[in-house]
């Protein structure tokens, strides 16, 4: 094999475990006004999502009557494949790491991890979740609480079992299940590349089952599709993070909050996304990781201090064991009477997931090198499940004790779900200043989530290299601000709906890609043990 520095970061892979191939990084790549862009795939992904941002802008009305047709036709017809999908993920990961497999290293043997644990998981939590986790805090449980679009399992509104299954389907929308496939997805991206010395690309993470083929056509559609996927799945949450911003400025300041200025808001993030892409993972994406995990901290802490503080503590273990108790019911698809809970929330939930893969995973690969297995796999899924309880069970108590005292806005119910985190604050001391950190954290983790979206969506379009143009990071950047604004704007009053939609399309056929990713790791996996053995 030819040995390829662009691949791995600091050392290639041990040759003997190498893969035989002599494909190289970036050969079939064309320089284009001094860009380095692989063809086809940058081609046709930036084809058909130019294609997209101009047919919308251009006929509005019939892009939000064609993305709320895909997203009706998906839930009508693929629920259960979303849901059979994760679960068969979760239970993937869970053989993977308590089998031999787990003491793989990423890597090889020698390798060690590039950065410390903290600077690691605050990167995989600012990149993964971050902007869902502010959007959804307060506003989750308590939509379930109240009835606002359904309750889990049709159970009665403002009950007990209301309650309890309130933050149970919550931490169960943000928790092991759906971490899997980010985890799944990440270790592929991971061994391929440390172990095997393939090129840090999604197509790599198949090469057991297509061989050579992989840098073909059949390469080719996995590529793109993953583009996609990611670049729809990102601007999803950069449409939910400017909306709840632009609310909150207006609920703090009187500010305007409509669609022109959550347009603004995002091509202002998006400049600031840009700056940090130029800047690199280590100047950009780590240090507004890091920045991102105090800023959270301080904000959790203020309202654990501020609010029912005995019953948010107190809540931390129910709500962990009704969770785990609750999941089995949660999970089955059959013969349930909350459809359309069920559609709206779970299975958007699960396309959103999966949509952020691709680019949540290659991300998490590429900042986990010397990590084992094992430890992967325990960081990925079981520390945010600890998170979750931990953040959800505050904000979302803090938000339902207002709800059953009376107290502020909230006992009239939602009138708009991305206000609620900021109803909430006000009730607690300090409020504004609360409010304001909460936009601050919002901005950051728009901005990271961007920056480092673009620097994994450069790397799938320039064949794997790692360290392409600084120009074609910009562009893709620019790309995820565009698409945000076009949803937007195709939505209209249904902004939330069309953002929905546009990630539960694009998570679909993505889907079966992660189906068959699960397959070619085992074989892979399976490689390295015999290798070893």
């Amino acid at each position: 094999m030819t040995e390829n520095t662009e691949t791995l970061p600091e050392e290639i892979a041990p040759e003997e475990s190498c893969y035989d191939t002599d494909y190289q990084t970036g050969q079939d790549n064309v320089d284009v006004l001094g860009l380095d862009l692989h063809n086809p795939v940058f081609f046709i992904s930036a084809g058909l999502i130019l294609t997209f941002v101009i047919g919308a802008l251009l006929f509005p009305d019939a892009a939000n009557v064609a993305m709320t047709g895909a997203r009706a036709w998906t839930l009508d017809n693929f629920d259960w494949f979303f849901v059979i999908a994760t679960n068969i993920v979760f239970l993937f990961c869970v053989f993977v790491a308590f089998s031999p497999f787990g003491k793989i290293r990423l890597g090889g043997d020698e390798a060690r991890p590039d950065f410390g644990t903290a600077s690691w998981l605050s990167m995989l939590f600012s990149a993964g979740v971050g902007i869902g986790m502010l959007f959804y805090g307060a506003a989750e449980p308590m939509a379930y609480y109240t009835n606002w679009f359904g309750t889990p399992l049709d159970v009665e509104a403002l009950t007990p079992e209301a309650k309890r299954l309130a933050f149970s389907a919550t931490i169960f929308h943000w928790g092991i299940t759906p971490w899997a496939i980010y985890a799944v997805i990440g270790l592929a991206f991971a061994f391929f590349t440390f172990n095997k010395g393939l090129p840090l690309t999604v197509r790599s993470a198949f090469y057991p089952l297509f061989g050579e083929r992989v840098w073909g056509w059949p390469g080719h559609v996995v590529d793109i599709l993953a583009v996609i996927a990611t670049l729809f799945g990102l601007a999803t949450s950069l449409g939910l993070g400017a909306r709840q911003a632009a609310n909150g400025l207006e609920f703090l300041f009187g500010i305007d909050g409509s669609v022109g200025t959550q347009i603004v808001l995002i091509a202002g993030i998006t400049g600031l996304a840009i700056f940090s892409v130029v800047r690199g993972l280590d100047g950009g994406v780590k240090l507004l990781s890091n920045i991102n995990i105090v800023i959270a901290i301080l904000l959790l802490l203020y309202v654990v201090i501020a609010g029912p503080t005995a019953a948010i503590v107190q809540s931390y273990w129910t709500n962990a064991v009704n969770y785990v108790l609750d999941t089995p019911r949660l999970s089955n698809w059959i013969g349930r009477d909350d459809t359309e809970w069920f559609h709206g929330w779970t299975i958007f939930y699960w396309a959103w997931w999966i949509s952020w893969s691709p680019f949540v995973g290659m991300f998490i690969a590429r900042v986990s090198r010397g990590r084992t297995i094992r430890e992967f796999l325990a960081a990925v899924m079981v520390v945010p499940v600890i998170v979750a309880v931990i953040w959800f069970s505050s904000l979302g108590t803090a938000a339902l004790d207002q709800v059953d005292k009376g107290i502020g806005v909230l006992p009239d119910g939602i009138s708009e779900v991305s206000l609620v985190l900021f109803q909430m604050l006000e009730n607690l001391p300090f409020s504004e200043i609360a409010s304001v950190v909460a936009i601050l954290l919002l901005v950051v983790f728009f901005v990271t989530s961007s920056d480092s979206g673009s620097l994994v969506i450069d790397s799938i379009t320039a064949g794997g290299k790692l360290h392409a143009p600084v120009p074609q990071r910009v562009f893709w950047a620019s790309m995820q601000g565009m698409v945000a604004i076009v949803l937007l704007v195709g939505g209209g009053s249904q902004a939330l709906t069309s953002l929905q939609a546009g990630a539960i399309a694009a998570g679909l056929p993505f889907t079966l890609v992660l189906l068959v990713c699960c397959i070619s790791l085992y074989r892979g996996l399976m490689t390295e043990v015999s290798h070893r053995a």
